[in-house]
């Protein structure tokens, strides 16, 4: 089933309910210390990274146990929620309730220099991620096209997509001066200003001229800063701090104007004659020692690396990797670090699908091969966190299958010619001499890791958990429903809505109240209520996942006319008050006020049937039987 969006607000697939944003949104945000907890917030692709002033307020119990969140991983001083693909509106949810975040207040406790590098790197990187790596797979495919002599360099519209796939890679200070702003709490437009004098046609000219240069009788090296990394980030760094200072001293009036321009004057020639060229060969020398490392540990090298490159990610350090890497394919044409990360994020990928492949229980099966395909397309949290690590073996077995690939791809010499998603849409990013030796390591790597699954095996009890829902008990081979309401039965296909109507959430039952006041159906707990009142999510005892709807088209009503009596993640039993609602209020709007269940993972069931199919029904009367599928 597609993931979909009823007016409830609710998002449905395979007939797991997912999250609603801002409910959660509040709930992590309470569960994490409070507003007044959370220092700064960003995402990558699948993590919400926090900085908190105290690590220790955070109640990492309940975090991981909430609906939508994978897991929990603290790196350094960064406390990040594994979230997978909901991850951005999730961020944006909670921003929207963080209004007043005051980014200028500190942590509470002293922070380690080395977190505090790795938490600026991660953030400085991850939004222009997505730059780098759809101009990388252009890049690639460019370089498959000449390979495979399908267009000639001298084309023109083969210049046009060659800028287009190098113009991020070329200007990378531009790129970096803005976002390493943000993140150092500079203007960042004086930043680009400070990173556009290295590529303006007088400062080029100068250079390409061949004769000394100075700046007021201080000699100013030549150096290239196409594509560099280290230079602009240092730059930025003490342009953040010169800028502070200088407006603590600057009269109000004047600091719109004298602040950059002072800021400029002052950075622009220490950038030139100190900053760039320092790190220049800096990051030669990083490079340097990562060439040295492959050539001449090798097979080591990729043993070690590709064996414990998952961890790695998972504390945050490959960050520190990622402008090496950059660095190297925009100095030197390829990376020979890059395919491990191919590796490890292929072998995360087999040691699902070998879960796929062992696993008995047909949910997890499906989640193991949805994860598993993820991964390949170069999204592994899903995969590491929703099953790996949460049975153990596969893990291992991904790591293992990770140094089996890269100890194949040092040893072959197999070298990335482009930055981009390290998955299958960044094979082109592979396209070069060594291209049929990076396929073939990816494939020992998925392959070894779905084997040693397979062999090894993992335990089944502990069930797995689908988009961050806790984990479903087994349900017994008959369960009995209780009518929430009083009123007269419908069936669904008579209800006008035709979502509910055409059964796309699952089967169920409605009824015409003849009262306002909706109580538990099951023994459980509540999931979700949505943040209007009119729709909830429950989860029983025994493992049936129920949707309530009150009324039809109700979500116009903004919470008019609704009670709620209870929270997400409360206990519950048959009878319990869950919402009062005006019956006469809602008739008066010309709303349908018919009461809705649905079994949203009715698959799961063999049959769900009435226990009587019209007629008037009392509340806490039974209602539904769900028959389980035979095993």
């Amino acid at each position: 089933m597609p993931v979909i969006v009823n007016e409830a607000g609710f998002w449905l697939q395979s007939g797991g309910i997912f999250m609603n944003y801002q409910d959660t949104a509040r709930q992590i945000i309470s569960k994490i210390g409070g507003k007044e907890n959370i220092f700064s917030l960003f995402h990558c692709i699948t993590r919400l990274r926090f900085l908190l002033k105290d690590n220790d307020k955070a109640d990492r119990p309940a975090l991981e146990a909430l609906d939508g969140v994978m897991g929990v991983n603290i790196s350094g001083d960064q406390f990040q929620l594994i979230i997978g693909n909901d991850v951005e509106p999730l961020c944006k949810a909670i921003l929207a309730e963080l209004p007043d975040l005051d980014h200028a207040a500190r942590p509470t406790k002293r922070r380690n220099p080395v977190s505090v590098i790795l938490e600026g790197l991660s953030s400085i990187f991850s939004p222009i991620i997505p730059a780098i790596a759809g101009a990388g797979i252009l890049k690639g495919m460019l370089a498959l096209m000449v390979a495979m002599q399908w267009v000639e360099t001298t084309n023109q519209t083969y210049q046009i997509l060659l800028a287009i796939s190098d113009g991020v890679f070329y200007f990378m200070p531009l790129a970096l001066s803005f976002s390493a702003a943000k993140k150092f709490g500079a203007n960042p437009y004086v930043a680009v200003a400070l990173a556009a004098v290295l590529f303006h046609p007088a400062i080029q000219t100068l250079f390409k001229a061949g004769a000394p240069v100075n700046f007021i009788g201080l000699p100013v090296p030549t150096v290239n800063y196409a594509s560099t990394v280290i230079p602009i980030l240092l730059a930025v760094w003490l342009l953040s701090h010169v800028e502070r200072l200088i407006d603590r001293f600057m009269p109000g009036p004047l600091k719109t104007m004298f602040v950059p321009l002072l800021c400029l004057l002052i950075v622009t020639p220490i950038t030139l004659i100190v900053i760039g060229p320092v790190g220049i060969y800096t990051g030669n020398a990083l490079s340097g020692s990562i060439i040295w490392l492959v050539e001449n540990m090798g097979i080591v090298a990729g043993v070690v690396v590709g064996g414990t490159l998952s961890l790695i990610i998972i504390t945050g350090m490959h960050y520190v990797i990622v402008p090496i890497m950059i660095n190297n394919i925009s100095t030197m044409g390829f990376d020979p670090i890059k395919i491990l990360f191919y590796i490890a994020n292929l072998g995360q990928a087999g040691a699902a699908f070998g879960v796929f492949l062992r696993a008995r229980d047909k949910k997890l099966k499906s989640l193991a091969l949805t994860t598993s395909f993820s991964a390949m397309m170069g999204i592994t949290e899903p995969a590491m966190y929703g099953v790996n690590i949460r049975y153990k073996r596969p893990f291992a077995a991904a790591l293992t299958g990770g140094a089996c690939g890269g100890a194949f791809a040092m040893a072959m010499g197999v070298k990335t010619y482009a930055f981009a998603l390290s998955g299958l849409p960044g094979l082109p990013a592979l396209v070069g001499p060594t291209f049929l030796w990076a396929l073939v390591s990816i494939a020992i790597s998925f392959v070894c890791a779905a084997i040693i699954t397979v062999i090894l095996g993992f335990e089944e009890s502990t069930q797995p958990v689908v988009a961050g829902v806790s984990p479903m008990p087994i349900a017994r081979s008959e369960e009995k429903l209780f009518a929430p309401v009083s009123g007269e039965l419908k069936a669904l296909n008579t209800l006008s809505d035709p979502v509910f109507a055409d059964e796309i959430f699952g089967k169920g039952l409605a009824i015409f109240p003849t009262t306002g006041e909706l109580r538990s159906p099951v023994n459980g707990k509540v999931a979700s209520v949505f943040e209007t009142h009119h729709a909830l999510a429950l989860q029983s005892d025994t493992g049936a996942e129920i949707l309530i709807h009150i009324g039809i088209d109700t979500v116009k009503l903004g919470g008019r006319h609704f009670t709620s009596h209870i929270e997400a993640g409360q206990v519950i039993e048959v009878g319990d008050l869950l919402v009062t609602f005006d019956l006469n209020a809602l008739k008066a709007e010309g709303i349908d006020p018919s009461v809705i269940l649905v079994v949203t993972n009715s698959e799961h069931y063999g049959d769900i049937s009435p226990v009587k199919a019209n007629g008037d029904i009392a509340s806490r009367d039974e209602f539904l039987t769900l028959t389980a599928s035979a095993a």
